[in-house]
């Protein structure tokens, strides 16, 4: 029934989803934490097949955020490295999707960074497939932060000054420059798990992005939910500034 009210309906080009719940999901099941990881990585390709049936041209994953990096144990991390990594690969052999690591390098082992190349490299040509987003390593603060440290160089590199940089600045320039330059901004947000916050994700492109927030744990996250989301959105007046 939802799928029928849903078409011709105004669907979101571009959908972002904190995957969150991993945890608390291993614990209901008398699981470590990495259990419940490997059970919400084992949902994004069902998931992302449900974004391909409903047309939708990009979606980012949150999957490891910078804070992550600092705020959990070694071991957990070391689990979560190994459960990207293989992600990324399987999602780079399936020939219907085109990958883009989104985020900072900084901190992550030299095995996942290869992973994260080698994904986006051998989908590369794959120029009319659904656009995936790994925000890995992704913070929205630094983003920010790169972004306008990369415009400052170009602006010194061509004779510049610090006085044409801040009159010549916009934000399209800073848009162009973060780690999604050249993509649609998300229109629609998810995140799971009932909590309701950003937490430093998608802080500049999130703007003018409409939220749905669900209670249901990522590992849990049904079609149904899914389809719950779009048609949330497509049900909503868009209001931009109010």
């Amino acid at each position: 029934m939802l799928r029928r009210q849903l078409r011709g309906a105004n669907l979101p080009r571009h959908v972002a989803v904190i995957l969150d719940g991993n945890r608390r999901w291993a614990r209901r099941q008398n699981g470590d934490a990495e259990s419940g990881h490997r059970a919400g990585a084992a949902l994004i390709g069902t998931f992302l097949d449900w974004c391909l049936d409903a047309g939708i041209g990009v979606v980012t994953l949150y999957l490891l955020s910078e804070d992550n990096l600092s705020g959990r144990s070694p071991e957990e991390l070391h689990g979560l490295f190994s459960i990207i990594g293989d992600l990324a690969g399987e999602l780079s052999d399936r020939g219907d999707l085109r990958i883009h690591h989104a985020g900072s390098r900084v901190g992550l082992p030299e095995a996942l960074c290869t992973a994260l190349s080698s994904a986006e490299e051998h989908t590369a040509g794959n120029r009319d497939a659904m656009l995936v987003n790994l925000a890995v390593g992704y913070g929205g603060r630094q983003e920010i932060l790169d972004a306008i440290r990369a415009i400052a160089r170009e602006e010194g590199q061509a004779g510049g000054n610090l006085e044409d940089f801040a009159a010549h600045l916009t934000p399209e320039q800073i848009a162009e420059h973060l780690y999604t330059g050249g993509q649609p901004d998300p229109e629609l947000i998810v995140r799971t798990s009932g909590e309701q916050r950003l937490s430093d994700f998608l802080l500049w492109q999130s703007a003018h992005s409409e939220f749905y927030f669900t209670e249901a744990l990522w590992p849990d996250f049904r079609r149904i939910d899914f389809l719950r989301a779009l048609r949330a959105y497509a049900q909503r007046h868009r209001r931009f500034g109010a």
